[in-house]
């Protein structure tokens, strides 16, 4: 009895004297687990940040959709508080030690305790970004970024040289059929010139300050593209280039007018591609535009080429981004490239627009490791 009781002593003791002069250059080695730390936490807050960004994007649609409020929450800061846990055989517990409790031991945990906060985009400079159309700079640097020109021409303008793109799409669902046949022709031109090669956007030098505009090859000045494109502008043929205006009363010759959308125009104009479920169409719950006989408009006519977000009552599957709204599932299908690649530039379209406004208003904070 005595020599376990003098064993269970010196356990003791020996646990005392690591406590007292090991202890320091542990916690002082502590900083050991970052690398690894960082290897497997920063692709999980990465992952989990980008999903939650799109979900939300995807959810603001939606709202659209149903002429619901839209609503935006910033993830403005994360801090990942790391702490470490052991446990010795012998049963000791050191105190708790910044908030922690830790020990020595055989056996040692790790915890990270993440504290997230959430900033609402509101307040009158995020609306008036919301509101405020699209600068010709920002068409520019996305189409130079490589995306196609159908498809920043289809988010980005209303008009161009009077050609209507379904402007009353930049708004709620509107009853009337829109006018945009003529200018989905337009577009599929302005695509198959860029795929080959023979158009451009690009600035020149005019007057003290210089113009953007659309520069064609001059090879390519007598096809049969180029005079359809032309024509369907109503500007002179032959010519090399031909500036971009947002100026509609000017009354300059051979000049592309162009009447761009807002963020929120943009985000309601891609709305009109959520299909709703059949029940909500029924309860009167959306618009539902109509031809002057009475029969439903099918909305996938005008957008359906670039966007498409399916709804159904279960959690789909094969989903890139899905989220969950007046109790249906509304979700971009993974092997829809064409649908991942539009939402990708809504995305990129509200960086832009809204990536420089602070929130005002009371940060919603939450220690979710405690």
């Amino acid at each position: 009895m005595e020599r376990r009781e003098s064993i269970k002593y010196l356990v003791r003791l020996t646990l005392f004297i690591l406590l007292i002069y090991v202890f320091p250059f542990l916690a002082a080695g502590c900083g050991t687990f970052g690398p690894s730390v960082i290897k497997g936490e920063r692709i999980n807050y990465n992952s989990a940040i980008q999903r939650t960004n799109d979900e939300q994007l995807l959810l603001n649609l939606v709202r659209l959709k149903y002429r619901d409020t839209p609503f935006f929450l910033e993830v403005s800061s994360v801090l990942s508080q790391l702490s470490i846990s052991a446990s010795a055989e012998a049963g000791l517990t050191l105190p708790k030690i910044g908030g922690n409790v830790l020990g020595l031991g055989s056996g040692a945990t790790l915890a990270d305790k993440p504290t997230v906060t959430y900033t609402p985009l509101q307040g009158e400079k995020f609306v008036q970004h919301l509101l405020t159309p699209v600068k010709l700079d920002t068409v520019l640097l996305l189409y130079h970024s490589g995306w196609s020109i159908k498809r920043i021409f289809a988010l980005c303008f209303q008009r161009i040289n009077g050609i209507k793109n379904a402007p009353g799409a930049s708004g709620p669902t509107p009853d009337y059929v829109p006018d945009y046949k003529e200018f989905t022709q337009l577009l599929n031109l302005f695509r198959k010139l860029q795929l080959k090669n023979a158009l451009d956007i690009a600035y020149r030098a005019s007057g003290a300050s210089p113009e953007l505009g659309i520069r064609l090859n001059p090879e390519s000045l007598d096809w049969k593209e180029v005079r359809e494109l032309t024509g369907l502008l109503g500007v002179t043929p032959g010519k090399k280039y031909y500036p971009l205006v947002t100026n509609l009363t000017s009354e300059e010759p051979d000049i592309i007018k162009v009447e761009l959308r807002s963020l929120l125009g943009i985000m309601f104009y891609l709305s009109q591609s959520v299909e709703v479920p059949a029940g909500d169409r029924e309860q009167g719950k959306i618009t539902i535009t109509r031809y002057s006989s009475g029969e439903p408009f099918d909305w996938s006519q005008v957008t359906g080429e670039i966007l498409r977000i399916h709804s159904g009552s279960q959690s789909p599957e094969q989903a890139a981004v899905a989220v969950k709204y007046r109790n249906s599932w509304f979700y971009i299908k993974d092997s829809d490239l064409t649908s991942k690649s539009t939402f990708s530039l809504l995305a990129q379209l509200f960086a832009l627009q809204s990536g420089k406004i602070k929130g005002y208003a009371p940060a919603l904070t939450l220690p979710i490791g405690q």
